[in-house]
């Protein structure tokens, strides 16, 4: 069995030869620190451990060229939806041509991104911009709902353009949307701006047959998760949770077998030591036994990690799901 069937199988329910392993993303700060710890520097982390291949394409979201000033009116939305056209060869990614090529070939998953976020949509990059977009949602809605359903006709369109050259095995929403007391806007205000503008990408997606529908989020948006399953999301990637906010088991009691998932392993422990590990893995046996669910970290490695101690995490997650 491939990384490509493992990783559709694993998130439907069926039987795998095993379970997918998929890497952290170690990056290179954290790696030379590793090198100061006993990691060998002519050895690759793919040969010390199981790592399951994937692939992400990510084509360019931004409206072109970028806004100076972003809309302020109804009657602005007409310059900022010309921004957003996606026909231009610059939204594929680098090497589109030879990478399309190359994938008809491919035995691993490939995961198309197709929306950034309510916040980073509406081009929250600073404080200024965040202040003037929460006084927007209060008291211009039209606007910021229009503005909404502008990137979601142009991600549908994009989408559509791509999957016409390219089979993915999921599709992947970005919502850096809370903090670790719960999300910036309510449950109502979520559904009110995103339900309409997600409904084009949504019939694209039926209509190429993509299977997961992937929500990655970060830190506690737990209370807009029923609003997110609404829009058609099935599968639940959540990153950077504070302690005992998402708890995969908690979820899955909830919402069922329709939410599939991916991640919910505390990165903290990994800073504590193998105690913490260990008692932190206790749950993956049990999340396994239910089906659709890949293990994984809920965070970036960084580099307060003890090279050690990933090395103990890593043995111990193949040694409890072997």
């Amino acid at each position: 069995m491939n990384a490509q069937q493992r990783f559709i199988q694993a998130l439907s329910y069926q039987s795998t030869d095993r379970v997918p392993y998929l890497d952290e993303g170690i990056r290179e700060e954290v790696l030379d620190e590793w090198y100061t710890q006993g990691l060998p520097r002519n050895e690759n982390l793919d040969e010390l451990f199981h790592y399951d291949p994937r692939e992400e394409i990510d084509p360019d979201l931004e409206p072109r060229p970028y806004p100076r000033r972003w809309p302020r009116t109804l009657s602005d939305l007409g310059w900022f939806s010309r921004r957003l056209n996606p026909a231009g060869r610059s939204r594929l990614p680098k090497g589109w041509v030879k990478k399309v090529k190359a994938w008809q070939n491919r035995d691993y998953p490939l995961i198309l991104r197709v929306h950034q976020g309510f916040f980073l949509t509406l081009g929250v990059g600073d404080w200024r911009r965040f202040y003037d977009v929460i006084y927007l949602t209060k008291d211009q809605p039209k606007l910021v709902g229009g503005m909404m359903m502008a990137q979601g006709e142009f991600a549908a369109r994009l989408a559509e353009r791509i999957l016409g050259e390219a089979k993915v095995e999921a599709v992947l929403f970005s919502e850096p949307i809370g903090g670790n007391n719960g999300p910036i806007i309510s449950p109502r205000m979520y559904r009110d701006f995103m339900l309409a503008s997600y409904r084009p990408m949504m019939e694209v997606f039926r209509r190429f047959q993509v299977p997961l529908v992937i929500m990655r989020t970060y830190a506690n948006p737990r209370p807009l998760l029923p609003g997110m399953f609404e829009l058609g999301a099935n599968c639940l990637w959540a990153c950077e949770t504070p302690p005992g906010e998402m708890d995969y088991l908690e979820l899955r009691k909830e919402f069922g077998r329709g939410l599939r998932l991916i991640g919910g392993i505390d990165s903290d422990a990994l800073r504590i030591g193998k105690e913490a590990i260990r008692k932190e893995l206790a749950k993956v046996p049990e999340l396994l036994s239910q089906g659709g669910y890949i293990p994984l970290l809920d965070g970036r490695v960084r580099a307060d990690v003890p090279y050690e101690n990933y090395v103990d995490y890593r043995r111990l997650l193949e040694e409890i799901t072997c």
